[in-house]
């Protein structure tokens, strides 16, 4: 499956143009990952300010060894369309009606994804293999 993941508030708490703090996203993201599907950064950050703001987001991801298959767009569907939307069978995004948000004001003034929520979500959906299940 090929998920979009959306950076400030989904991985990290909202603190841009700064690296948010940690919201639980990274043991989570390897698992997706793990379980056989790829991840595309779908973010509001672009190449704007030399490239900064979303070189940020893509270090963090290499940072937590979190393998990206594509950054802003689906590198497979240049052959059958030019829409600037890149392509993907879901999207985790804190702004997505239904994706579950928690709030802790010692972590950001603003809501942010519940992993552990999105953890038993994909988990029921089996999009996350459980360890050792086959």
């Amino acid at each position: 499956m090929v998920i979009g993941i959306d950076f400030d508030g989904t991985c990290v708490s909202h603190e841009f143009p700064l690296v948010g703090n940690d919201i639980g996203a990274v043991s989570v993201l390897k698992d997706i990952v793990e379980s056989g599907n790829s991840l595309i950064l779908w973010t509001m950050r672009s190449d704007n300010n030399k490239g900064l703001f979303l070189a940020a987001a893509v270090k963090w991801f290499s940072d937590n060894d979190i393998p990206l298959w594509g950054i802003q767009r689906n590198p497979s569907q240049d052959s059958w369309t030019s829409s600037p939307k890149a392509y993907c069978e879901m999207y985790i995004d804190d702004a997505a009606l239904g994706c579950p948000l928690r709030t802790d004001l010692v972590i950001s003034s603003r809501p942010f994804v519940d992993w552990e929520e999105v953890r038993k979500i994909l988990t029921n959906q089996g999009v996350i293999k459980i360890k050792g299940a086959q």
